[in-house]
C-alpha cells in the first residue's frame, strides 16, 4: 500500500504520515527532509540556495541516510529548503530517492507513506491513497510557532510568518512541481481539526478505499460523525 500526502508548511502532513505509517504498518519518508538536507549542505558551503548548479551537486549527495543529520529542521535550513526546492535539477535528483523509497519501503513493512508538496501529482502520480491537507496561514503559523518553542528555538513571530507566506509562494508558483492538489486527492481541511481528528478521518478514507482492499491492514475506531463534514474528497473521472 502506498499513501501520498501534501499540503502547505505547518498543515499536519508530517504528523498525520506518522500516523499513519503507525496504524497501518507503513515505512515513512518525509520529502522535506531531503530538501532540507540539499539546503544544510548549501549553507555550509556558504550558499543561499539561488544557484542551481551549487543546489544540484548538493542534492546528488544526499541519501535517505542523510536524513539523520541534527540541524535539519532550523528555521534556517527551511527558509534555504524552499528556494532549492524550486531548481528543476534538484527535484529531479530528488525524485529517484523518494520512488526507490515506495518501491522498496526498508524493513518489514505493509508498504509506504510519503509526505511533502507534490507525492500525488509528481512523485507517485499511482499512489493507492492521496491525500491533500489545507488550512489558512494564521492557524498554521500558530501551528509552527508552538512547535518551535517545544523545540527551544528563539525566533520573531513576524519573520516566521513572513518566511511562510513566501514559503506558500514559491511552492505554489514555481514551474517545476507546484504545490497543487492531485484531482483524485481527499482534500482535509484542517482549521478546527486536531491532529487526531486528521488521522482518523484518514484512517477511515483509507479503510474504505478500493484500492486498498485487498491490503490487510490494522482495524482502528472510526472518525467522530462531526469530522466527516470537513472532509472533501475529490474523486477521480
Amino acid at each position: 500500500m502506498i499513501i501520498a500526502i501534501d499540503g502547505p508548511a505547518a498543515v499536519g502532513t508530517g504528523t498525520l504520515a506518522r500516523g499513519l505509517a503507525a496504524r497501518f504498518n507503513l515505512a515513512h519518508l518525509d520529502s522535506g527532509l531531503l530538501y532540507r538536507a540539499v539546503a544544510a549542505r548549501v549553507l555550509a558551503a556558504e550558499g543561499d540556495g539561488s544557484d542551481p548548479d551549487q543546489a544540484e551537486k548538493a542534492a546528488r549527495t544526499v541519501t535517505v541516510e542523510s536524513l539523520s543529520e541534527p540541524g535539519l529542521r532550523s528555521e534556517r535550513v527551511g527558509r534555504v529548503a524552499s528556494k532549492v526546492a524550486v531548481h528543476p535539477a534538484v527535484r529531479q535528483t530528488l525524485l529517484g530517492r523518494q520512488r526507490e523509497f515506495a518501491r522498496r519501503p526498508p524493513g518489514e513493512t505493509a508498504g509506504a507513506v510519503l509526505d511533502g508538496r507534490d507525492i500525488g501529482t509528481v512523485v507517485l502520480p499511482n499512489a493507492d491513497v492521496k491525500f491533500f491537507l489545507t488550512g489558512p496561514l494564521n492557524v498554521r503559523l500558530a501551528r509552527r510557532v508552538k512547535e518551535l518553542r517545544a523545540r527551544g528555538e528563539r525566533f520573531i513571530q513576524a519573520r516566521v510568518e513572513q518566511d511562510m507566506r513566501e514559503r506558500d509562494q514559491r511552492d505554489r508558483s514555481r514551474a517545476a512541481a507546484p504545490l497543487a492538489a492531485a484531482t483524485d486527492a481527499h482534500v482535509i481541511d484542517t482549521t478546527e481539526l486536531d491532529a487526531e481528528a486528521v488521522l482518523e478521518t484518514a484512517c477511515r478514507l483509507v479503510r474504505s478505499s478500493p484500492r486498498t482492499s485487498r491490503t490487510k491492514v490494522r482495524r482502528v475506531s472510526g472518525a467522530p460523525s462531526d469530522t466527516a463534514q470537513k472532509v472533501r474528497s475529490q474523486e477521480s473521472p
